[in-house]
């Protein structure tokens, strides 16, 4: 494997942020290449800026480069300016830690956290000089993975991905990479590589889609069936069962320009029981794993003596519901390492959860951005989406924060949520003008609550994957209704996503492997960057839609049946389907469920399915110690409160 920098380089005087393109972070890895190696190119399909944050590709970049015997690098999209001059000048994707061709991988590894950027996917493949369609491969071609979120409808991709890790990639990495060792040793003949691709799908938490058939019957899909007796008919997820075991990154990376998110991020707890039945996170990251307090105190000092950073987010679904958080956010505030100087972010605040302790300790440094998700405008609309939290709940937060020196906070709200009427969305300007009023006693005229809005797309294994998307005209509507609604509201910033986009998620998100044809489409007439308002364009879209004779009603607007064979179905998150249903049943009646973690089972199969309960605790022992080499950060102290799993009576 050789580097093209020299290629690179003449080209960076010609673009906008050439840093985006060399490498060099503080953190960077320098990893050895050898023909017996394994190696991997983890990329993030959009541009560096956005990507180099990205916490999952961070995590298996270390893991990987950790194991003897393997190599891993990173790549991520090159903005509209770049591609333009390495097709021209015919560099292929490269990565930016040694600039390595992207097609003298073993594996192009994607991580897939937004359905737009699938056209991005696309691009790379092209980029790099790989088929873009996996049939077209031969044994001399990089394997093609994703992981990520969106991966739990795999469908759309199918005919592009050659093997999908879902769920936790922390093992299945490593298990990934001793069957690429194996086929490398064996020569990789031709013809070897439907028999590589055989052998991952008995990796547990692998889904090869070449080894399954797909039915329809008109419109509808009736099955997904292996191909082979040895290739499972239902993969389950992977979850890592002790999240104290993987203190990852310990090295993360810190950039030389400006990225999103430009601060330590330490991974406080994976998985949330809130049970709000639009969240896909929330129910595929099931059960709660907590990283013990005293593990976080530790990355949280370590890491910033290493990068400089003087703030840190502390990231989970759902920040506040730490069950140490106040402590822990005290802990690193009067650090004296720290010399009382470092910002403490938390990211996803539930407001029921926020408290005067909390924003007290947090205004004692700096006041960090404060954003709370209310996501529906009326008591009504959160039982039906399980957001159980009531007006007294987000006045109290804002009261809060307002009380504390703040002067502006974010609300995030959802239209187009099932049974909403108008009355429910213009709760959410309600909600937002009153906030000012509670800011005002604190912040008198110099208060803002600024309030985004976005349009509601059901997702895949979540209670909501039955509904059918508001079309984007009645989303467009109804964001009018707001927008009148606050025009004379001082104080009140509203924002909006833009429906045309919410409606080409839609068709992405819970399509079957002929939607496959649409997002290749939509890539050859120049569709990357679907995600960047300036680049999006719906017409590329629904022109595709038509041209393969596909309805976008039928795949977005439509209510889907109990019956149904779902594109996503032998695909599992560990949650039961019945399970999933009923609780849409409980949806259409507005009645709400409360946090699974403080009362009996629900039976959901996230807990049962694997053995695993929920780790609800401040401090544990170590569980096996931590994989790799490096400073065991895993220690921590008490044992843990666990929430053991039973059906109630």
């Amino acid at each position: 494997m050789s580097s093209v920098w020299p290629r690179i380089e003449p080209l960076l005087a010609k673009v906008q942020k050439p840093a985006r393109y060399i490498g060099c972070e503080d953190g960077m890895q320098t990893p050895s290449h050898a023909p017996d190696q394994v190696a991997w190119l983890l990329v993030y399909p959009d541009t560096y800026e956005i990507g180099l944050p990205n916490q999952g590709l961070q995590i298996l970049y270390e893991i990987l480069n950790e194991r003897d015997g393997t190599a891993a690098e990173r790549a991520y999209a090159p903005w509209t300016d770049m591609e333009a001059q390495m097709r021209a000048a015919r560099v292929p994707l490269f990565s930016v830690d040694t600039h390595r061709p992207a097609g003298e991988f073993d594996l192009v590894a994607f991580n897939l956290s937004a359905e737009l950027v699938f056209t991005n996917l696309l691009n790379c493949l092209d980029l790099a000089g790989i088929p873009v369609r996996a049939a077209e491969r031969g044994p001399e071609h990089p394997l093609v993975v994703a992981g990520g979120h969106c991966t739990f409808n795999p469908e759309p991709l199918a005919d592009f991905v050659d093997l999908f890790a879902i769920g936790d990639g922390e093992e299945v990495v490593s298990d990934i990479t001793e069957v690429v060792r194996q086929w490398k040793a064996s020569g990789r003949t031709p013809g070897s590589r439907q028999g590589v691709l055989r052998e991952l799908s008995h990796v547990p938490g692998v889904y090869v889609p070449s080894m399954y058939d797909v039915a329809y019957d008109g419109d509808r899909l009736i099955a997904v069936t292996p191909k082979y007796a040895d290739v499972p008919e239902r993969v389950e997820k992977r979850t890592i069962a002790d999240l104290g075991a993987w203190p990852y990154p310990r090295q993360q990376l810190v950039p030389m320009t400006e990225v999103v998110h430009d601060r330590l991020n330490v991974e406080i707890f994976r998985g949330c029981t809130r049970g709000c039945r639009f969240c896909q996170a929330g129910m595929i990251t099931r059960p709660v794993r907590e990283r013990p307090a005293d593990q976080v105190r530790t990355m949280v000092s370590e890491g910033l003596k290493r990068t400089g950073y003087d703030e840190v987010s502390l990231t989970s679904l759902s920040s506040a519901d730490y069950s140490a958080i106040e402590s822990t956010v005290t802990g690193i505030i009067n650090d004296p390492m720290c010399g009382g100087q470092v910002g403490v972010s938390l990211p996803s605040l539930r407001v029921d959860a926020y408290t005067v302790g909390i924003a007290s300790e947090i205004a004692k440094v700096r006041r960090t951005g404060l954003t709370f998700a209310p996501e529906a405008g009326t008591w009504r609309m959160r039982q039906v989406i399980n957001k159980l939290i009531s007006e007294d709940d987000l006045y109290g937060a804002v009261q809060s924060a307002f009380s504390q020196g703040w002067n502006r906070v974010k609300l995030y709200f959802l239209t187009g949520l099932p049974t909403e009427n108008d009355e429910d969305t213009l709760g959410i300007a309600d909600l937002a003008r009153r906030c000012v009023s509670v800011g005002k006693e604190f912040a008198g005229n110099r208060v803002t609550v600024a309030t985004s809005v976005g349009g509601f797309v059901p997702k895949p294994q979540t209670p909501f994957q039955w509904f059918g998307q508001n079309t984007s005209v009645e989303l467009q509507r109804k964001i009018n209704l707001l927008r009148d609604a606050t025009r004379k509201d001082k104080g009140v910033a509203l924002k909006w996503h833009d429906p045309k986009a919410t409606l080409a998620e839609g068709i992405a998100s819970r399509g079957d492997r002929r939607i496959g044809a649409v997002i290749e489409d939509v890539w050859r007439n120049g569709g990357t960057f679907q995600e960047w308002s300036e680049h999006f364009n719906l017409s590329l879209w629904e022109d595709a839609m038509a041209r393969h004779g596909l309805s976008i009603d039928w795949y977005v607007h439509r209510h889907r049946t109990e019956d149904e064979i779902l594109p996503w179905d032998h695909v599992s998150a560990g949650l039961h389907k019945d399970f999933l249903w009923m609780d849409w049943l409980d949806a259409l009646n507005e009645s709400g469920i409360p946090d699974c973690r403080w009362t009996p089972c629900y039976d959901c199969g996230a807990c049962t399915g694997y053995g695993i309960e929920h780790v609800v605790a401040s401090n544990r022992p170590p569980a096996g110690g931590s994989q790799g080499t490096g400073q065991d950060l895993s220690r921590g102290g008490d044992v843990p409160v666990v929430i053991l799993s039973g059906r109630p009576a």
